[in-house]
């Protein structure tokens, strides 16, 4: 079994692998992986109503018993039919608890490691990614796409429909995390339950005041070449939990929102007029910040930021602390450049 993909993760989980009965599910967005693992062991239980099915262990207790997990993920079920072994992988290292279940007899269960972020070296990463018994499922913070499937998930099973301001401040608003995200949609369904439709007012009402409405002060000091102003939110937005990778991505969407807008400035339209047509787009603070750096940044310049930002986000997906380190020169070189922009 190879690595599954970010792209592929989803199809994983809708129609698992034949053969495969370990699956490791790990990245930095710990609400994700949480999600998945839950979303993969309902649909492994579906139709069970066994309430001792489902069976959950600690990872450092394994490393102490190794041969605990292959008994347990053997052990027949009092009822019959499917059970499931949720793991938490700990900091101590369960390689030969997990080996041990992958070198002998297919188990009567399916096994579930949930994991925080591994590095591609790791050796619980390596063996579920090697075995063809085992499948490693990596979960990264919420893309733009990703993002509008849970707003579409969660509007859907409420009844309600969403409209496109609305659900452009409502991306806006969600931090990184899944589950905090998914926890914001839910309260918001909840509260405009009564009108059938979600409307721009309900977001303001509603969802908190936090994650990339934070995220977009460090973006839009960066746009308008405040330096300073922008490596100061990165570390608060650090201290948070927010990777700079995390940001970095965020300002790829932004840089491309204004390379679209930038067109119908140069095709004779005031930055002003532009903003006034497009302003659903923007939380209603930003709308001056990103008028001047509409005005100031040029299409060949925004190309230019694109590029850098999109080598950046992949760096950081790619190469750990490292990546990080790229994702902040980054930011900090469309500082400068923005400062050389608006003198």
């Amino acid at each position: 079994m190879v690595a599954i993909k970010t792209s592929g993760v989803d199809a994983f989980l809708a129609k698992p692998q034949a053969g495969v009965f370990a699956v490791l599910i790990y990245g930095p967005d710990s609400g994700l992986v949480s999600e998945r693992c839950e979303r993969l062991a309902a649909r492994a239980l579906e139709g069970s109503d066994d309430p001792f099915a489902l069976v959950r262990l600690e990872g450092d207790d394994l490393a102490s018993d190794p041969g605990r997990l292959a008994d347990e993920a053997r052990t027949i079920a009092l009822f019959g039919g499917k059970r499931v072994i949720r793991v938490r992988v700990g900091g101590r290292a369960m390689v030969l608890a997990a080996e041990g279940l992958l070198s002998g007899p297919e188990p009567e269960s399916l096994v579930i490691l949930e994991a925080g972020d591994l590095k591609k070296n790791n050796p619980l990463r390596a063996l579920c990614e090697k075995s063809p018994r085992a499948a490693a499922l990596p979960c990264f913070p919420d893309e733009a796409g990703a993002r509008d499937r849970l707003i579409d998930e969660e509007t859907r099973e409420a009844g309600l429909s969403i409209s496109p301001d609305a659900r452009a401040l409502l991306a806006a608003h969600l931090g990184p995390d899944r589950l905090a995200a998914r926890g914001e949609v839910r309260k918001l369904c909840l509260y405009a339950m009564d009108k059938g439709r979600i409307d721009a007012d309900d977001v303001e009402a509603v969802v908190a005041d936090a994650g990339d409405v934070g995220m977009d002060v460090a973006i839009d000091a960066a746009f308008a070449g405040r330096a300073a102003d922008m490596t100061a939110a990165l570390k608060t937005l650090r201290a948070g939990g927010m990777p700079a990778s995390v940001v970095a991505g965020g300002a790829l969407r932004h840089a491309l929102t204004l390379h679209r807008l930038r067109g119908d400035v140069d095709a004779a339209r005031s930055a002003r007029a532009v903003m006034e047509a497009n302003g659903f787009l923007f939380h209603f603070r930003r709308k001056a910040a990103v008028e001047r750096a509409l005005g100031a940044w040029t299409n060949e310049r925004l190309g230019e930021a694109v590029t850098k930002l999109a080598d950046a986000v992949a760096a950081g997906r790619k190469a750990g602390a490292i990546g990080e380190a790229v994702a902040e020169r980054a930011l900090l070189a469309i500082a400068i450049e923005a400062g050389r922009l608006m003198r």
